[in-house]
């Protein structure tokens, strides 16, 4: 099994919310990989992986970092692949991260999720994917249908709830 989605964090320290990325994709079944690399402490092994990724088998890029948060934008410079970025809130809750990754300049765009936002980073890629795959697009239908499902039933659950005065 070759990977499709890499999923890169600066830091295992980043581990913690990059799980729900690694999570979703499982669910999925859609093969993936995780690594650390580091834009400031590992440069060379960053511009190695980047450049190669494609090649590889890798479609989409999902790259978190804090503080910052070269690492997405470092990636997207080197490969033609797309690139999701993940601001991980490590400093002035996250908005280094955020404003870091989301101003890139022109010729070098970086998809840019919410802070701490690994799942949607997860979906998105997904969502990416699946523009060619009938497959993924029918998992994708399915995950948007479940989410529906959850709040039809929440909605019903909160109907049954008694109060004096709730109508």
């Amino acid at each position: 099994m070759k990977p499709r989605v890499s999923i890169i964090m600066g830091s295992t320290s980043d581990y913690s919310v990059m799980e729900a990325a690694a999570i979703f994709l499982d669910q999925m079944e859609i093969p993936f990989e995780i690594n650390a690399l580091s834009a400031h402490r590992t440069p060379k092994e960053v511009e190695t992986f980047a450049t190669q990724a494609q090649e590889r088998g890798i479609e989409v890029i999902i790259a978190a970092a804090g503080m910052a948060a070269h690492l997405p934008g470092v990636i997207a410079a080197m490969t033609p692949l797309p690139v999701i970025g993940v601001p991980i809130n490590a400093s002035m809750d996250g908005l280094d991260a955020l404003l870091a990754i989301a101003q890139m300049p022109p010729g070098i765009p970086v998809a840019t999720v919410a802070i701490n936002g690994a799942l949607n980073a997860a979906i998105l890629s997904l969502q990416i994917m699946a523009t060619g795959d009938k497959d993924l697009q029918a998992k994708m239908r399915a995950y948007k249908q479940s989410l529906k499902e959850k709040i039809v039933k929440a909605n019903e659950d909160l109907s049954k709830l008694s109060f004096k005065y709730k109508v």
